[in-house]
């Protein structure tokens, strides 16, 4: 064995230990998950007290959504160069202290560079989560331990706007931000002792794809938020333009790197590149979708917006059940397979959901917002997967890096373009799901492709963990 991977590779995890670091690895995701979703129902209580208009008061999000978008898969190789689970904690540390430091915000300007303070903690604990899942779990049930992550953000996901809006009813909002400060603290407790320590990757830290990867993405979506908010279109074409330059140099930076920060040699494996294209299209479609059904459901059916949280609750109850289910059953079967499935479920629903009755009642809705959640359900978790399995152990972290970022441009990319919609005037029309509908067609296809014996079966060079079945830490396509 090399004596180099031997160091880095910390012995697996048993017993009592085992569930502990189980334990804070979910508390983890339950941190990260509900700092962004629970936000947005505090909106227009800090618009009130910070004297701003509601427009402005969207920045709170907006700009939490930003960094980690920009940070994330920078700190991802950060943590080969220091460590994991030093990054993961000392992520979770400085979420803390930018949650305590939420009560002393009398201003918008100050609250913002708190949530940016909030999102680099997030981002630096998010960017390595799903390594440190590859280095707890053994690898026969990797996918049950990435199934189960989904479940803890899913179950975050739909209990942070009823959590919010409980606090807000008998607390000033500070402390809606306070809610996630628990779970950090308690990880970080668990933490300490029992998640595995992993030596670090000696080597420099390649600081120019870091500022490139930033400007890339940053620009970007800067550019794409201001040209669907009204802002000029020639400056936000110009600053999207700007941003696409700099993604250009940044691959034929990243080219020339043994370790990139955009991750450019994972991406170069087909069975890679279309397992990131078909998250990144899930994630669009299903934003898409959860955004702009409120904005149906009460200005074209007339239902009152505490009918449509109940209305869309049964999507994530589903992904609940559904995706600790689809990652066991990645560990058997190829994930090609059970993503073509759940994107032809998926399609089926989404088309449903365009085709409502003219007076749908909470079971037309419900039932079909519940195969909705199984369909994508049955497609993210094998996928995710197959991207962090698939790659070398020594890239782990900057798999998930990119599972994590490929996650979060999706879902930008999605409440960019129902904010596009709503402003042409068809948000609030079946056009959005039928648009959603769509993408799940294309990413169905994609699934699928990876079944193809050459995508499967990569010659022995790329190979680098064993198939599913035996002691190594594979997926299967």
């Amino acid at each position: 064995m090399n004596p180099a991977h031997s160091e880095r590779t910390p012995p697996r995890l048993h017993g009592r230990r085992l569930y502990f670091a189980v334990a804070a690895i979910s508390l983890g995701t339950m941190l990260t998950i509900i700092d962004g979703a629970i936000a947005t129902v505090a909106l227009p209580t800090i618009a009130r007290d910070l004297h701003v208009d509601n427009s402005s008061a969207v920045l709170v999000v907006t700009v939490y959504q930003l960094v980690l978008v920009m940070a994330l898969l920078p700190f991802s190789a950060l943590g080969d160069r220091i460590g994991l689970k030093r990054l993961y904690q000392g992520g979770q540390i400085v979420f803390t202290i930018a949650t305590v430091l939420c009560f002393f915000a009398h201003s918008l300007g100050f609250l913002l560079v708190v949530r940016a303070l909030q999102a680099t903690g997030a981002a630096a604990s998010l960017s390595v989560m799903a390594a440190m899942i590859r280095r707890v779990y053994p690898a026969k049930h990797l996918g049950r331990g990435l199934g189960l992550n989904n479940v803890m953000g899913s179950v975050s996901g739909a209990l942070a706007p009823t959590a919010g809006g409980l606090i807000l009813a008998v607390a000033p909002w500070p402390w809606v931000f306070a809610t996630a400060a628990p779970f950090a603290v308690l990880s970080i407790l668990l933490g300490r002792w029992a998640l595995p320590d992993v030596a670090p990757r000696p080597g420099r830290y390649n600081l120019a794809g870091a500022m490139l990867n930033m400007a890339t993405f940053g620009l970007v979506i800067a550019g794409l938020e201001a040209l669907v908010h009204g802002n000029s279109p020639v400056v936000s074409g110009a600053i999207v333009a700007i941003g696409l330059i700099f993604g250009v140099i940044l691959v034929m930076h990243e080219r020339r790197e043994e370790f990139p920060i955009l991750p450019v040699d994972l991406l170069s494996r087909p069975v890679l590149a279309l397992s990131v294209s078909g998250a990144f299209i899930a994630f669009f479609a299903s934003q898409m979708l959860t955004l702009s059904l409120p904005f149906r459901l009460q200005h074209g059916f007339g239902f009152a917006p505490s009918e449509v949280g109940a209305m869309l609750a049964p999507w994530p109850l589903t992904t609940m059940v559904i995706a600790p289910l689809a990652g066991s059953l990645s560990d058997r079967y190829p994930a090609g397979l059970l993503g073509g499935i759940g994107m032809v479920i998926a399609t089926a629903a989404l088309l449903l959901l365009a085709f409502l009755p003219a007076h749908p009642t909470y079971f037309d809705i419900g039932w079909r917002m519940s195969l909705c959640g199984a369909g994508f359900g049955l497609f993210l978790s094998p996928n995710a997967r197959l991207i962090v399995g698939s790659a070398p152990r020594d890239r782990a972290a900057s798999a998930g890096g990119l599972v994590s970022t490929t996650r979060l441009v999706g879902q930008t990319t999605g409440a960019t373009g129902i904010a596009a919609m709503l402003a042409l005037g068809v948000g609030a029309t079946p056009f959005p799901a039928l648009f959603a509908a769509g993408l799940t067609i294309l990413a169905c296809l994609f699934s699928v492709s990876r079944l193809q014996p050459s995508l499967r079966n990569p010659t022995a060079r790329e190979t680098s963990v064993a198939q599913p079945g035996s002691h190594g830490d594979v997926g299967a396509a």
